[in-house]
């Protein structure tokens, strides 16, 4: 095997295990804010969770796969490193702008579905004895 393809298998091995254990911290620990989200509804945000998780794994294993291809094959043991250590840097990027494209779509969820109990909670009557 030449060192072109050991740089590959290394750059894909470890870009997979960067996926999966960003994604499943983000599956487990994020539950409770895709519920706030959406106002308590479990069935409804874990549905959506399952569903970010799947997307999550579908665009970072097809980025890393697309993204192998660019860039000078490296020729010596340095070159391989750089190559390697670039290219996870731009797929922790990649991992890192999702996630915060999602936390940025929950935090409006939450938001409206706050203002939206508000308006509900105002518009209610409360019976309070009269003096």
């Amino acid at each position: 095997m030449n060192i072109v393809m050991i740089t590959y298998i290394v750059y894909i091995l470890l870009s997979l295990v960067i996926t999966v254990w960003v994604a499943q911290t983000l599956f487990r620990n994020g539950r409770i804010f895709v519920i706030d989200a959406f106002g308590g509804n479990e069935t409804m945000a874990d549905a959506v969770n399952h569903l970010l998780l799947v997307g999550f794994y579908l665009i970072n294993i097809g980025f890393v796969s697309m993204y192998l291809s660019y860039g000078a094959k490296p020729t010596t043991t340095v070159d391989a490193m750089e190559y390697i250590s670039i290219k996870i840097g731009v797929v922790l990027l990649v991992l890192g702008a999702m996630h915060f494209f999602n936390i940025f779509n929950f935090a409006k969820m939450r938001g409206k579905n706050r203002r939206k109990q508000e308006s509900v909670e105002t518009a209610v009557p409360t019976n309070t004895p009269s003096d």
